[in-house]
């Protein structure tokens, strides 16, 4: 009961923090409700994390393994990489529950000045870039279904960008049973796939065989984690949801766990589908493999099918990335006074107009800059995947230092075989941080260099007591 009460009182003091140091999604209050329950947050993450990549970047990874064992191989190890670090975030969110996630952790690991640099990656970088890759999955998809020329997928993407933008700033949100609606539309549409590239394949389809793309094997390789870890990626979201878990935040653990489990299972089936259908090589020659799969066992009706399911996952989660991107803006805007301009709030709507009209003015830059790469989706990738790396990185460090500088902290939730498995997360991260620079080539340099202009807003942030953040 002690430690109950201790626990209590903590996460009451950190939201107390929070208000100095990460707003929170309104003016009105700073302490979120604990609402979810574990199945909720389950939902959640999975929604977040399984979203239209699986249908766009198997071919890209494909084509980095060159066979179908290092194909599926590495989806097994992508699953495991991010169990590791799922662990290490369900330690930091249960010690530090916070609606700030990451930026929380390394703001009271590292200081102020370098969760503002996070803020404006995420700004700048990973939250627009995000915006525009799967915006530009719309277009792909429906350039199959109805071509507009040679900028077909950037002119959806785009339109995409502007029409949701324009949505959530007239105040149209879309109610949480609506939420869940699509989502359960989404999973049926996938279950249809996995069950008809599994049982329905014509015969003789993905037998064929293609020799590996690359001579040398670990740049491969590395290409294709990138990839598989980009698909994966939105897990480290639920440290934003862990001060709103019911119960407290002591469940996170089992939340996050089990939810890396089921998307691991979930993208197996899919990725086996794929070659039972398609085969290696139909997969590495695939721009749109959930397409090519159901026109192979279904005809244009399966095309129809697929190309719908992909654009609802992809506007889905294209419209959830504006939200919370324009409220993680807003709070940058208040916590910051450089950035003052981003906390206006329309309160009849309630939408941060100004923080949507800035995020979705970088995200259109961003698609005109993809359409002359060497593909949009690619293009976002090597932009977005050495940035997004390397605060991972960080956030994995912050569990050492917040050990150290915070040893007292309570915490319902240990990573096991401590200090192994934090280790073998950062070394993945540090290796896929290189791998995405190497693989990535120019695209992905300017992205650093977006994120090194940041510092230079370091000369008009205030100085503040740091030992304030740690008490």
């Amino acid at each position: 009961m002690k430690d109950t009460q201790n626990l209590k009182n903590r996460i009451e003091k950190i939201t107390q923090q929070n208000s100095k140091g990460f707003a929170t999604n309104t003016d009105k209050s700073v302490s979120p409700k604990q609402v979810l329950r574990v199945i909720d947050a389950i939902v959640v993450i999975i929604g977040i994390v399984v979203g239209a990549g699986i249908f766009r970047t198997p071919s890209i990874v494909a084509a980095n393994t060159g066979s179908s064992e290092l194909f599926l191989g590495v989806w097994v190890l992508g699953g495991v990489i991010s169990l590791i670090g799922a662990m290490c975030y369900a330690e930091l969110s249960t010690a530090f529950p916070n609606t700030g996630g990451d930026y929380h952790f390394l703001h009271r690991a590292f200081g102020r000045r370098f969760a503002f640099l996070f803020a404006w990656a995420r700004m700048s970088i990973i939250q627009t870039g995000s915006i525009a890759l799967l915006a530009f999955i719309v277009g792909d998809y429906m350039s199959e279904l109805y071509s507009l020329g040679t900028f077909s997928s950037s002119i959806y993407a785009a339109v995409v960008v502007i029409g949701l933008t324009f949505v959530n700033i007239i105040g149209v949100h879309v109610g949480t049973g609506t939420q869940k609606l699509l989502v359960s539309l989404q999973f049926v549409g996938l279950l249809v796939l996995i069950v008809a590239g599994l049982f329905f394949a014509p015969e003789g389809s993905g037998n064929t065989a293609v020799a590996p793309v690359s001579s040398g094997i670990t740049p491969a390789i590395g290409g294709a984690m990138v990839m598989v870890l980009l698909t994966f990626g939105g897990w480290n979201e639920a440290g934003y949801i862990s001060s709103e878990m019911r119960g407290g935040c002591k469940k996170m653990a089992l939340v996050m766990i089990t939810s890396i489990l089921i998307i691991t299972v979930i993208y197996l089936l899919i990725n086996l589908a794929y070659l039972n259908v398609l085969g290696i090589d139909g997969l590495v020659s695939s721009e749109a493999v959930g397409v090519e799969t159901m026109r192979v066992i279904m005809g244009d009706t399966g095309v129809f099918f697929i190309g719908l399911l992909v654009i609802l996952a992809a506007l889905t989660s294209t419209n959830a990335t504006i939200f919370t991107g324009a409220r993680t803006n807003h709070a940058l805007g208040r916590d910051f006074p450089i950035f003052s301009f981003m906390r206006v709030w329309k309160s009849e709507t309630s939408t941060p107009v100004n923080a949507l009209l800035a995020q979705g003015a970088i995200a259109i830059l961003l698609i005109i800059i993809g359409s002359f790469a060497r593909s949009g989706f690619e293009s976002m990738v090597d932009f977005t995947a050495p940035i997004f790396w390397f605060f991972i990185l960080c956030t994995g460090l912050s569990l050492f230092v917040l050990r150290h500088k915070e040893p007292n902290a309570p915490r319902p939730f240990k990573v096991p075989l401590y200090p192994v498995l934090p280790i073998i997360f950062c070394l993945t991260s540090m290796y896929l941080l290189y791998s995405s620079l190497m693989f990535a080539g120019s695209g992905a340099w300017l992205g650093v260099g977006v994120l090194l202009s940041g510092m230079i807003f370091f000369f008009f942030i205030p100085k503040s007591k740091e030992s304030k953040q740690n008490t």
